[in-house]
């Protein structure tokens, strides 16, 4: 204990606490294990992370901040110990004290060393622990560096390791920027203004959590068809198909409610997950699965114990969206359902889970999926709408055999206190029940317990379904109103389940609908049923790419292009003849496209109305390269609301001669400066000179502030570096500059959508990267047409999970 006052002497050598509002530091019992993260912009940026251990907070500066991407080693610079009291510290430090700057509570939580391990490894220059915070969770290392030359610090490596938790390599500080605390951006607590919103959730900007608005009703599942094998193509996503209950959440006045797939309010039963879900905005209704956990694998045994315990401890995986804000989302293609899912769920209370997808590669997934023991998954057509029903839009293809079944009556056991040897099964067949096999294992003693006390309920004298004399003799009958979910390896000639195993009961699926599920035929599915003419004219002359490459492009990547160009009015440029000849803008429809592409009546300036195109699905995009289109043009706003904006668009347009590097760094400041009003950016390669940065926004803020919002901005940062930008439009001001083109965002104006091919020679795409992928791209024209199954591998990619989405209003600034 004597070295103890020592460890904060450097901390209180270096700080005047007349003149900063840091604590003063003083050691405490600590042994909470407590771990904070604090954003610091003193002469740089930097994070701060501090670990407790010995009553006070071990501390490293991280130049570039944590990266959840295990590749990534961030170097850690050691700093002198904080006390604990620091953990709680958000403010100002003067200019000219130590530290000087702008201070953040960006994360905060608790660590523990993983099992087998102990924080006195920290000593031997090794740390292997859990974090449990809001943004920073899973297994991490820390690493001492052996010291070169005449190095006066101790510099570490701080590192993710690769399991559920990791991602993208800076998603995290690209999209937290916020307090943790107060939900403060940087420059609102340089600015000391008082917290005036909830605190930031993990993983990005403060959220919204609107209480208000009608709760929606149920509305019947979507049902997915059995088939034998995965469907092919890109136009199929593909999810884990979860061990668990079938459930739709309801958000809205009230509070949330939990419905099984029968409509029965369940709440009560999974009280977790209804206190969850009511941090999310309101109203809303979610479809997903409940699971509980076990051995890592969601497991349905687990599941029925968690639910007769209270129904705690379980996790909501949310897979598709039916409304949001009181708009009907049903009619959106699958994978724009996915998009908005994703930016409402993002960050949420960790029991409620986004299901996350691959595009093509569904074989892959199954593989593994069936290797490590799960159930096997879901294929969804990505441009269909949501129907109530079964259909062959949904597809599951299962690992194991396994289905619904209902008990018609029991064997007795011979064995003292077991109760019983076997359940009698049965389904519907078009007469009434047939008897479906028996099934003896799978039982726990307690699951046997309870089944008796079931089975005394419902208890019948004579057979409800006619079973063979062998395996009826001393049978207790029931009357059939018990479904068990039961797995086995086939059907007998006969069809009896062989070699079945008793996985638990089912509430929530009635009995009458329980028949035999036969897997059929995996459906061929075209990507669409437009007629491509002309196939071999060449629209790409210096390329000699034709009309038909170009359509076979938007057919694999309608998937990848639908969440940004789904029903939201377009602009179309098309070349007819090919890009070399002439091209010319369209979009109004006078109904020449056909019935794929639709149109919305629109408000002009002159009080009429003109019909405005849109598409919702891969016909309607095929349908209009037929016509000769190459470009899609969309606006920031969709067609259920063109009066609000649901983005902003930057184009950084480089003056001639420019060189790339130079818009890159561009973008990167435009980031920053984003980020420190809390507004999370993404960059997009625009397949010509430049870069765009793309401000996903909840459309609530109208096209006037919209438009104002954005030239203040633009105009501000010419003002600040003259030399560099410039927001002025005419060509003679943009000498040796970069072009801020904030005109993007106002009411009618459209900007390129992402993976959108370009009328340009060399027949390139606009592509969305990471801002980490950006600082190695030398060009805008990274990506082409050909470039197809790289640009839909790389969709699936960690990296760009959740690109384009963020769950963020204008700021009031």
């Amino acid at each position: 204990m004597a070295r103890k006052p020592d460890l904060l002497a450097k901390y209180n050598a270096k700080r005047d606490f007349a003149k900063t509002a840091e604590p003063a530091g003083t050691i405490a019992e600590g042994g909470s294990h407590r771990f904070i993260v604090q954003k610091h912009d003193a002469s740089r940026l930097h994070w701060d992370f501090r670990l407790e251990i010995d009553g006070v907070l071990k501390s490293w500066a991280v130049t570039r901040g944590p990266s959840i991407d295990p590749g990534e080693k961030r170097l850690a610079v050691r700093t002198e110990d904080h006390p604990l009291s620091y953990a709680d510290f958000e403010g100002t430090i003067p200019k000219g004290e130590y530290g000087g700057g702008t201070v953040m509570l960006w994360d905060s939580g608790t660590w523990a060393p993983i099992a087998g391990k102990s924080e006195k490894d920290l000593d031997e220059g090794h740390l292997h622990f859990t974090l449990q915070g809001e943004r920073m969770k899973g297994d991490w290392l820390l690493i001492r560096l052996k010291p070169r030359g005449k190095e006066r610090g101790e510099n570490w490596l701080l590192r993710k390791i690769d399991d559920a938790e990791a991602g993208a390599t800076d998603v995290l500080v690209e999209t937290a920027l916020t307090s943790v605390s107060t939900g403060r951006t940087m420059q609102e607590i340089a600015e000391g203004k008082k917290p005036s919103r909830a605190a930031a959730k993990p993983g990005g900007p403060a959220r919204r959590v609107a209480k208000g608005g009608k709760r929606p009703d149920f509305h019947e599942p979507q049902l997915a068809t059995l088939v034998d094998a995965v469907p092919a193509g890109n136009q199929w996503l593909h999810e884990v198909k979860y061990d668990g209950y079938r459930a739709l959440v309801a958000l809205g006045q009230g509070g949330a409610r939990v419905f099984t797939r029968s409509g029965l309010d369940w709440t009560g039963k999974f009280p977790g997950i209804a206190e969850a879900a009511a941090t999310l905005s309101a109203p809303a209704l979610i479809d997903g699965e409940i699971v509980a956990y076990k051995d890592g694998k969601p497991d349905f045994s687990t599941l029925q114990d968690a639910i007769s315990r209270g129904g705690q401890g379980l996790t909501y995986f949310a897979f598709d969206l039916l409304s949001e804000g009181g708009e009907d989302l049903t009619a959106l293609p699958q994978i724009q359902r996915k998009e908005r899912l994703r930016a409402l769920v993002t960050g949420a209370d960790d029991r409620i889970q986004y299901s996350e997808h691959v595009l093509g590669a569904g074989e892959q997934l199954f593989e593994a999926m069936c290797r490590e023991g799960y159930e096997g998954i879901v294929s969804k057509r990505a441009d269909a709408p949501y129907r109530g029903t079964r259909t062959k839009s949904w597809l599951k293809v299962k690992c194991t055999r396994r289905q619904e079944f209902v008990i018609v009556g029991w064997l007795p056991s011979t064995a003292k206190g077991r109760g019983f040897r076997s359940l009698l099964l049965a389904v519907n067949g078009p007469d009434g029940l047939v008897y479906a096999g028996k099934v003896g294992t799978g039982f726990s003693m307690d699951t046997l317990h309870d089944l008796r006390k079931a089975f005394e309920k419902i208890a019948a004298k004579t057979a409800p379904v006619e079973v063979p004399r062998a395996e009826a003799r001393g049978a207790q009958w029931l009357r059939p109103e018990l479904v068990a979910e039961i797995a086995f390896s086939e059907f007998t000639a006969e069809n009896v389940v062989r070699h079945a195993s008793f996985l638990g009961l089912r509430g929530d699926k009635p009995a009458k609908q329980v028949v035999i599920e036969q897997a059929a035929a995996t459906p061929e599915v075209p990507a669409h049923d437009i007629r491509i003419t002309s196939r071999d004219r060449v629209i790409y002359p210096g390329e000699g790419l034709t009309k038909g490459q170009l359509a076979d492009y938007y057919a694999a990547a309608s998937a990848i292009i639908l969440p940004w160009l789904a029903n939201r009015p377009v602009s179309l440029v098309r070349c007819p003849q090919g890009r070399a000849k002439q091209c010319f803008f369209q979009k109004h429809d006078a109904g020449s496209f056909g019935d794929h592409v639709h149109h919305v009546e629109i408000r002009e300036k002159d009080g009429s109305t003109e019909p405005y195109l849109y598409i919702d699905d891969a016909n309607g995009l095929l349908a209009c390269v037929q016509m000769g289109t190459i470009e899609f043009h969309g606006w920031g706003s969709l067609v259920s609301d063109v009066e609000k904006a649901d983005r902003m668009v930057f184009d950084l347009d480089p003056d001639e001669g420019l060189d790339f590097g130079v818009v890159k760094k561009a973008a990167e400041d435009l980031k920053q400066h984003l980020a420190e009003i809390g507004l999370t950016s993404w960059p997009m390669l625009s397949g010509g000179k430049g870069v765009h940065v793309v401000v996903p926004l909840i459309p609530r803020a109208e096209w006037p502030a919209v438009r104002s919002f954005a030239e203040r901005f633009a105009r501000a940062l010419s003002e600040a570096e003259p030399e560099r930008f410039t927001a002025n439009l005419k060509k003679v001001q943009r000498k040796g500059k970069i072009f801020i083109d904030y005109l993007r965002n106002q009411r009618g104006a459209t900007a390129v959508l992402p993976y959108t091919a370009r009328a340009r020679e060399g027949a390139a795409v606009a592509a969305p990267v990471t801002w980490t992928e950006l600082r190695d791209i030398d060009t805008a024209q990274a990506f082409s047409i050909r470039d197809i199954d790289t640009l839909v591998e790389r969709s699936n990619s960690r990296a760009l999970a959740g690109w384009g989405t963020a769950d963020q209003a204008l700021p009031d600034v």
